[in-house]
């Protein structure tokens, strides 16, 4: 299965279909058609926002899914699949190809350490394709450590300690091509064509997720609105 995802989507593009509660395009439906559109125009695989979303989306969609469920707890800064629960729900769904998980150094909602959280996990789930969203350099080369089987940039920009950093980031993306030897997929901040191809070019870059600039409408309509008032 490892093999065939990332043969799949070697150098290509892997698009992100998710509309949280409080968003207008929020419904697994919607998600299906929006997922069922990019593989028309051409994904190579689809990331997606809970079990129910990635069921009615492998329904119309024969591309590989890397699922997530996004849940917040109290006031705790990790949600992408915080806990053993979620990873429970996805592999109970059946629909996954890779599961994505965040790998931050943050400490998870079950007081937990992510060492040991991606433990009892791995253990659980030993043939199951695992990624590292990952904010930092250094969280990377953990996530590989500790058994992950692909490392993403998801969350650079997105994390107190990675505030205000310019994404794509370019220089990040370079250095674990150049060092970390594990599959890297660039993921936030690909608002373009341009910067899609710029950040697939990267030496060492598997592939790359693009999200908001292809399926939130509502946040490309207000980036148009923004320029206006400039």
């Amino acid at each position: 299965m490892k093999t065939d995802f990332l043969k799949q989507t070697k150098g290509k593009l892997i698009v992100s279909c998710q509309a949280l509660e409080d968003e207008p395009l929020h419904s697994s439906y919607i998600m299906s058609r929006m997922a069922y559109a990019a593989m028309l125009g051409g994904a190579s695989a689809i990331r997606a926002n809970s079990a129910e979303d990635i069921v009615e989306i492998k329904k119309v969609v024969n591309l590989p899914i890397i699922g997530i469920i996004k849940r917040v707890y109290g006031d705790c800064s990790v949600y992408i699949t915080p806990t053993i629960a979620e990873v429970d729900e996805l592999m109970q769904c059946g629909c996954c190809d890779v599961i994505a998980m965040d790998a931050t150094n943050r400490r998870r909602p079950d007081g937990k350490t992510l060492e040991q959280a991606f433990g009892e996990i791995r253990e659980k789930y030993k043939d199951q394709l695992f990624m590292a969203d990952c904010s930092t350099y250094e969280e990377c080369v953990f996530a590989k450590k500790i058994g992950f089987d692909i490392v993403g940039t998801t969350l650079c920009g997105y994390t107190e300690e990675t505030a205000g950093t310019v994404i794509p980031n370019i220089p990040l993306l370079r250095k674990l091509g150049e060092t970390i030897n594990m599959p890297v997929i660039a993921e936030g901040g690909i608002w373009s064509p341009s910067q899609l191809a710029e950040v697939l070019a990267v030496e060492g870059v598997h592939a790359a997720v693009v999200g908001t600039a292809i399926t939130r409408p509502m946040e490309i309509t207000k980036r148009y609105v923004e320029a206006i008032k400039k």
